[in-house]
């Protein structure tokens, strides 16, 4: 039997469409609005869907939003695994990857911040971010450890996964405050330092 989840519109069925329509709106409000924007209400609305159901999916915004990260998490992570895994050099693996971080996933980016940002003061969420890390540092502990041997890097692994994950993070960090000061000429020195080695 089809759950009918809003009033006035026709009947869609089931968990997993109302699940998906509250998380891609949560997408969508975290990038335009931010969490501070977001209310049951204004989630339902945009979701297209009534507003219990939310706490009857979810339990709470902050669940909505968790989820909504560790979903977006899974697709990246599955399509960064199959960059790192592809046969071309470990240069062109970086420039694609350093395109994902300058341009491509800039919606990611936005939802990651932000709920680091409330994950400040809520253990529950702080803990699932953790999670979401653990899966980006076992991403990169994977594909760097070749590369960081062929490159010589004199710098232990979970060392050098640290570096690039804080560089990447402070390079979106600042982005999202609209400063991009000197980044371009970082990542060309890097770009260059591998090319060089390659």
């Amino acid at each position: 039997m089809g759950l009918d989840v809003t009033a006035g519109q026709p009947a869609r069925s089931g968990r997993p469409f109302v699940e998906d329509a509250l998380l891609d709106a949560a997408e969508r409000l975290l990038v335009e609005v931010g969490h501070a924007g977001i209310t049951t209400r204004r989630l339902a609305q945009a979701a297209g869907v009534n507003h219990g159901l939310v706490h009857y999916y979810f339990g709470s915004i902050e669940n909505v939003l968790a989820r909504c990260l560790e979903r977006f998490t899974e697709r990246l992570v599955e399509r960064q695994r199959a960059l790192y895994a592809a046969e071309v050099p470990v240069v062109e693996k970086w420039r694609t990857a350093m395109g994902y971080l300058t341009g491509a996933d800039e919606t990611y980016q936005k939802v990651w911040l932000e709920l680091q940002a409330l994950a400040w003061n809520n253990d529950g969420l702080r803990s699932r971010l953790a999670a979401v890390d653990a899966q980006w540092r076992a991403v990169l502990t994977e594909a760097f450890a070749g590369p960081r041997e062929d490159y010589r890097i004199d710098m232990p692994l979970d060392a050098l996964v640290s570096l690039v994950m804080t560089l990447n993070l402070g390079i979106m960090l600042e982005r999202a405050s609209g400063v991009e000061t000197g980044h371009r000429e970082l990542l060309a020195w890097i770009d260059g330092w591998l090319d060089e080695r390659s």
